[in-house]
């Protein structure tokens, strides 16, 4: 699928399978989310640009190669885009983060409203990673890529760890200019729009809180 790339690495593919299980506690299961978004997080910053410099080592001087030009801002969906923030400022850890809240109407699953938006003022000048445990019906995405962009962001990318053809569809139809970087595709959305075979409510299973 066009600008869709599933972070395949052996490792990430592992802890996927253990998110899954059902008996993963919240502890266990927000470390790896956290780890996992650390692997995919990699991926998603693989073509940020670079300089080359000049560095004095203990021996000699060397050219080397420092990140250039764009700087990365982190924008996690609330509530389980939170579990992500970790592992990405692990990787990148002089990213500023946003946050969005979005509101999915029960009524319509078509229909999402935003109840809190703070983002970095210089948004417009950043890389703009969304971060969000799952890309499922594409509501929350769709509106949250929206605001970013209302704000300013030019260059978007989506950060999941699972996804599933519908939310792919989704999102590339409104924005196909974002790229979605996730750790599997699933088979799709069941009768109360969860992924299947996917991880249940990532929420919930993240916080404690059913």
């Amino acid at each position: 699928m066009e600008k869709v790339h599933v972070c395949d690495h052996p490792l990430v593919q592992h802890k996927i399978s253990l998110l899954r299980d059902k008996n993963t506690g919240s502890k266990e299961f927000r470390e790896l989310v956290s780890e996992i978004s650390m692997f995919i997080c990699y991926e998603a910053t693989r073509d940020l640009p670079l300089k080359e410099v000049q560095i004095e080592t203990p021996l000699a001087l060397a050219n080397s190669k420092i990140i250039s030009g764009r700087k990365v801002a982190f924008v996690p969906i609330m509530r389980a885009g939170l579990g992500m923030v970790d592992g990405a400022l692990a990787l990148v850890p002089a990213a500023k983060v946003g946050h969005v809240g979005i509101y999915r109407d029960k009524a319509n699953s078509n229909s999402a409203a935003e109840y809190y938006c703070k983002l970095p003022f210089d948004i417009a000048n950043r890389e703009v990673i969304i971060l969000d445990l799952m890309l499922a019906t594409g509501v929350s995405a769709v509106k949250t890529v929206e605001i970013c962009k209302n704000a300013g962001a030019k260059n978007v990318k989506f950060m999941c760890v699972l996804t599933c053809p519908e939310g792919i569809k989704a999102l590339q139809t409104a924005h196909p200019d974002v790229e979605i970087i996730t750790g599997a595709i699933d088979e799709g959305l069941n009768e109360d729009l969860y992924i299947v075979p996917g991880i249940g409510d990532g929420g919930d299973r993240l916080f404690g809180t059913k």
